[in-house]
């Protein structure tokens, strides 16, 4: 028995070298790809990521700090603020009744719900836009009753928040899909065993396992809402002061050849895209420490 366990570990080393071997390239390769992967990196992300900065504080800080407190810029601010604070949690309940149906339920039409879900991914921003004036708008199919009781959706917060929605619902929804699914049904199943109700099984059992990828689409989902320009800038009107979301006004203020102002605006976004993605890489460290712990 020894000696043909010998001869196993013997094959299995050797396929391993072979495999090693067949993997293993030149350094001219090898240096030839990091280069190729630094070269793309410089050149499309960071340096573009640079040249806003730069641009923004061309002026000074004087010029960039009035950029950034001038009262349609505030309001800016503040709408895209509000906007994402009422998508987000509305995506957030939806992804997570999404994924509790889809993952721990077997009924018909699950594959087309799962399907719709995708739906956001591959229909234009603008034309999700244009599909909500066709609702909404004066001439839509609402629009004389919204008329007469009015109420004003479109060029309004109301349609910004749901064109909103419609573009980052995926976000919560497919993090947290795959996710429960791998998991299982056993240890909900346990619990109603045990006599937990609905509510219990949700906070005690599902949540803690989700939690990390519940945060992960959050906070995509966020960074979707805030940076939104096709939907929202079909929904709004561009109406200063009102309407104007951080990238319409961006785009205003580039129009008008006021690119100091413009470029101040726009570093604010590139500001939140990297708190973004710092907690992205923060709650991913912290997913596979869970993950390691576990095993």
């Amino acid at each position: 028995m020894a000696a043909v366990a010998g001869v196993l570990h013997a094959r299995v080393d050797a396929r391993r070298y072979e495999t090693n071997a067949a993997t293993r390239e030149a350094p001219w390769v090898r240096r030839l790809i990091l280069g190729a992967a630094l070269s793309f990196f410089v050149l499309f992300l960071l340096m573009p990521l640079l040249a806003v900065f730069a641009e923004a504080l061309r002026k000074g800080w004087f010029t960039y700090v009035t950029a950034l407190t001038d009262p349609d810029a505030l309001s800016a601010i503040y709408l895209t603020l509000l906007v994402a604070a009422i998508a987000v949690p509305l995506n957030l309940v939806f992804g997570v009744v999404a994924a509790w149906t889809i993952a721990k339920f077997e009924f018909r039409g699950k594959r087309f719900l799962t399907t719709l879900i995708d739906l956001p991914f591959s229909v234009s921003p603008v034309i999700a836009g244009l599909i909500f004036v066709l609702l909404f708008g004066a001439q839509g199919w609402f629009g004389d009753w919204l008329f007469e009781h009015d109420i004003k959706i479109i060029f309004a917060v109301p349609g910004l928040v749901l064109a909103t929605v419609f573009v980052t619902f995926p976000f919560v929804a497919r993090e947290l899909i795959p996710l429960m699914e791998a998991q299982g049904r056993e240890e909900e199943e346990a619990a109603v065993v045990l006599g937990a109700n609905g509510w219990q099984i949700f906070w005690r059992v599902t949540l803690p396992n989700i939690k990390w990828g519940l945060l992960y689409g959050v906070i995509l989902c966020n960074a979707r809402a805030m940076g939104e320009f096709g939907a929202v800038s079909v929904v709004s009107g561009h109406i200063r002061g009102q309407t104007n979301t951080l990238p319409l006004h961006v785009e205003i203020l580039y129009n008008e050849y006021n690119f100091a102002a413009a470029f101040a605006v726009a570093s604010l976004l590139a500001l939140l895209a990297m708190v973004t993605l710092g907690l992205k890489s923060v709650i991913e460290w912290k997913a596979n420490q869970g993950v390691t712990a576990t095993d």
